[in-house]
Formats: C-alpha cells, structure tokens, sequence
C-alpha cells in the first residue's frame, strides 16, 4: 500500500487493513476549492494533519462540504517538499486510544499545499490569487505562539520586521509581514471580508493576530507604502475578523512504535523526516482521541459548517473562559509540572510519569487543591470533568508517546499563564490566601533546579531550547548540588521578574516558599526524589 493517489485508487487493501479511507470524490473536491476556496491554513505540522484537516474531511465524507483545504507553511518550507508532495498531500492519522485500541485514517482533506516563499513566483502568485477571490471564508493559523512575535526578548524588533516595515507589501521577508501583504491583496481586490483564526496554543491567541497585522497595516500607512484605508480595512471587525479560539489535542512527533505497526500492516509510506529546521514529521500523523476546539463566531464572509464535525462556536467571554480553564489550570500547568520534573527524574514519556506516586501526586494537587477553587466553569466543559479526562485518561496514556522534553521547551514563555494566572486570582479573592499555595511553588522551584541543568543523580542533561535560557543560565550559573544558600539574591533577578511570572514573586510573598524548596532541591544528589516524598508522600 502506497500512500498517493495512485495508490487509493484500490481501496480493498487499505479497507482489509482497516484503515477508514475517504469518501468523497478528491478530483471534483480540489477542482471546487482551486477555483472557489473557502479555506487556508498557515502551518502544515502535525497538529493541523491531526485536527483540522481531520474536521473538514468528516464533513466532506459526509457531504455537508463540497471544497477542502489548501495549507500553507510559513516557516519550514522542507515539510511541505517531503511530507506533503511526494504523497499528493495525503497523510494517515493515527488516533491512539487510552485503552490500547487505534484507528487508522487516510486524510485526503489536503488539496494543495504551498509554502509561503516570495522567492517562489508561483506559490507566492497563488496566494495572492486565494487572498483575491471573494470565495475565501477563513485563513487559519497553527505557526506557534512565537509565529506572532515581532520584537525579541530585549523588545526589539527582529531585523526582517524591521527592514519589512520600510520595504513595504511587495516582496515582505518575515512570516506576518507576508499575511499583512496578502490581506492587502484582498482589499486591493474589493475589500472582501475574511476572518484570520488563529488556533495556536496561547492566550487570546486572535488579539496577538490582530496585533501584529495591524502594527504592520499602520507602519506601512505612515510610511504611503499602502492605501490609509487598508488601516481601516484591518481594524473593521466586520471585513476582517481575528476570532479567539481555545485548541486542545496532543500530537506529539511521529512515533517509531506507530511506524512499525503501520507497516506491519502493509503501508510502504512510513519515513521518518526531521528537516534541517529540527522539524519531527512523517506521511503519517500520531494523537490522542480527545480534543477540543471553540471558536469566537465571528465571521464575517459565512464558515463550513464545523459545528457539525464538533467544533463549539460561541461568544468570546467564553472562549477565554475555556482558554483559562485548560491552559492556567486544568491541563498545561500540570504539562510543565511533569516537563520540569520528568527531566530531573530522568523520565522520557509522560505516560510512565504517571505511574510515580509523587508526580502523579503533584499534578492531581496543583489542578484539583490548587487551580479548580479559581476556575470559572465556562459553561460548555465542566472543569472537574475535563481534569478527571487530563488525570485519568489523557496523560497515562501509554499509547501517547509524549516527552518531558518536548513539553519543557520555552518554558519561561508559558509559566506566567500556567501559573502566574492562578496566583493572581489568589491575590485577588478574599476568601483565599495566596500563601496557602504549596504546591504550584514546588514546581516553580523544580523549574528553578531544572536549570541547573543536572538530574537527580548529579548526571548532566541537555536542557530544552528556551528563548531566555543564556539570561537565565547566566543568573543560576555557580550554583552547584550541595551549595546551601542562601538564594534570595542570587535568584532574585529571575523571581521578581514579572514577565517570567506574571507577578513578582516576592511581592507576591511567594519568593521564600520557592527559595525554600528550591534550597532542599538542591541539598544533593536524590534531594528531588527525597523533597517530592517529603511533601507528597501519602
């Protein structure tokens, strides 16, 4: 079996090897949205295979859409030249169940797939004459939360920003720089309404959107490299939108056990691609059965009809309100709580860190003890209920192949929503007492020995990349197994700093609990595993 088009077109192999195989006629669907397309996506990995691209096609089988989707990579152009190309964008996604079961489906949703390179006459022509056709519905975005930075982390703007700002619309260099000229391509073309969704993992992820479009709208206006009313144009909710969204569906790299099955069960398009840009992908995608994704319903120029493939629309209070929910309590605060301590303890899948009593321990207290008492239920997912699935179901998962590595990336972007956001509802709630916080302290000051860079037997370990890592190896440098203390000037660049955080932690009153567990952290090796028992033991 040979994923292509060729190699659909007998479908009883893939049938008897039960795979779930399209239902639609391919030809006439990317003949339909080639002329008239409703939808782009910006980044082709492996969230967008497993998810979106997933949503459109049970629609299309269903026949409740007549067009597909055609994706665009904005960053890692190889994705697309090795994992979409040479299978005619198609991909099979693995749905790996809890219980140990998997279903096996072909995605054929993918019509076209095109990088976002201005070097590319061609490719860069057709987005040009997407962004120009009235039909256009939706462009959505998986690039990641550092997709929408301009500035670095001096606050600075990144030399292609800053050389796109005097060059204008023409032939832009960075990634938002591109969008920005392709929307002006479509208020060239009579203004037409569009909403640009952003599905990435962050907060308020459509303000960031908006943000950075329109800080490029209004450089290029006060520069006359563009029409003043393509300001406008931006900034009128009715002619371009930038919904929130709230996305949750863990899709880790491409997993070697995943291959082998496939190919036992005759598919010869199993290769394992990690591009020059350290991108982990295949012709095949891996993921978890749940997932969730809700959307502000705010689209100006109509939508497919996603509420049918199980996609929650409402309003925006909402949005955030689930978006709080997962990503300051329920579920990623209790991601980086494994991610810090599954590399101290020299774990490599968070499944098998579930199965230690005191990390197990750890993420039940920090989501249950800690973050359910501040959550406000959203409504539409019931906040114990969701909890219960992440502990229960989700991260034992043994069939997820998921890292403490991969999850500790950037960790100094994410702890001022993951944690900072709970500490600031204690500050402000008058029945609770942000000193009573135990346990979400613990794992800042895990975070703080994680940097050491030196596992709970004295081994050194490779820490994940990090934006900020030489500013923060620079601060903890010195510190060794052993040392007593005490930390608190030492640290105290790193704890006050309120953009790390989210609050100063000394002012918090805070700080001492942290420096405290992070001194017994320290006290050696096997200090972390002898810390954790003190404090979780049952």
């Amino acid at each position: 079996m040979i994923l292509n088009s060729s190699g659909l077109k007998d479908m009883k192999p893939w049938l008897e090897a039960g795979f779930e195989m399209p239902r639609f006629d391919r030809e006439m669907v990317r003949e339909n949205t080639l002329k008239n397309p409703i939808w782009l996506h910006f980044g082709a990995g492996n969230i967008f295979r497993a998810f979106p691209a997933a949503l459109q096609q049970k629609l299309l089988d269903e026949g409740k859409s007549d067009r597909g989707i055609i994706v665009c990579e904005g960053y890692d152009y190889e994705i697309i030249e090795r994992a979409y190309k040479p299978y005619d964008n198609l991909s099979v996604l693995v749905v790996l169940k809890h219980d140990g079961n998997m279903d096996k489906k072909v995605i054929a949703s993918v019509v076209e797939a095109l990088t976002a390179d201005t070097g590319d006459k061609n490719n860069w022509q057709t987005l040009k004459n997407i962004f120009s056709n009235p039909s256009l519905q939706m462009v959505s975005f998986t690039i990641t939360e550092k997709g929408y930075s301009l500035k670095n982390a001096k606050g600075e703007y990144y030399p292609d920003v800053e050389s796109d700002f005097k060059a204008g619309p023409e032939s832009p260099k960075s990634f938002i720089a591109k969008l920005t000229a392709l929307c002006y391509e479509r208020y060239k073309s009579g203004k037409y309404p569009v909403a640009l969704v952003s599905m990435d993992n962050c907060s308020h992820n459509g303000s960031r959107l908006y943000e950075a479009v329109s800080t490029f709208a209004k450089e290029w206006a006060k520069n006359k490299l563009v029409d003043e009313g393509f300001v406008d144009y931006i900034e009128n909710p009715e002619k371009v939108s930038f919904p929130w969204s709230m996305i949750d569906k863990i899709t880790p790299r491409p997993d070697m056990g995943v291959k082998e099955m496939l190919e036992k069960c005759g598919l010869e398009s199993t290769e394992l691609i990690i591009t020059s840009k350290n991108t982990y992908t295949a012709p095949f995608v891996n993921a978890e059965e749940p997932q969730y994704l809700v959307i502000e319903d705010l689209f100006p120029n109509g939508r497919p009809p996603l509420e049918e493939a199980g996609v929650i629309f409402t309003d925006r209070e909402t949005v955030d309100k689930v978006e709080k929910m997962k990503v300051c309590t329920c579920l990623n605060p209790l991601h980086t709580a494994l991610a810090v301590y599954g590399c101290l303890l020299g774990y490599n899948t968070i499944h098998d860190e579930m199965k230690d009593e005191q990390l197990k321990a750890l993420v039940e207290k920090v989501g249950y003890e800690e973050g359910l008492p501040v959550v406000i239920n959203p409504g539409i997912i019931n906040p114990k209920d969701f909890i219960k699935e992440v502990v229960e179901v989700r991260l034992p998962n043994p069939f997820m192949p998921d890292t403490p590595q991969r999850i500790a990336t950037d960790t100094s972007q994410k702890l001022a929503i993951r944690f900072g956001e709970t500490i600031k509802a204690y500050q402000k709630r008058e029945d609770l007492n942000v000193k009573d916080l135990k346990y979400i302290p613990l794992v800042l000051a895990g975070w703080l020995r994680y940097l050491l860079a030196v596992d709970d037997e004295g081994k050194p370990f490779t820490l994940s990349p990090d934006p900020l890592m030489e500013h923060l190896r620079k601060v903890t440098e010195g510190i060794k197994l052993g040392d007593k203390g005490p930390f608190d000037e030492k640290l105290r660049p790193i704890l006050s700093d309120t953009s790390i955080f989210g609050v100063n932690l000394f002012e918090a009153g805070l700080a001492d609990k942290v420096l405290g567990y992070f001194e017994e952290l320290v006290q050696g090796p096997g200090a972390v595993r002898a810390t954790l028992k003190k404090y979780l033991q049952n």
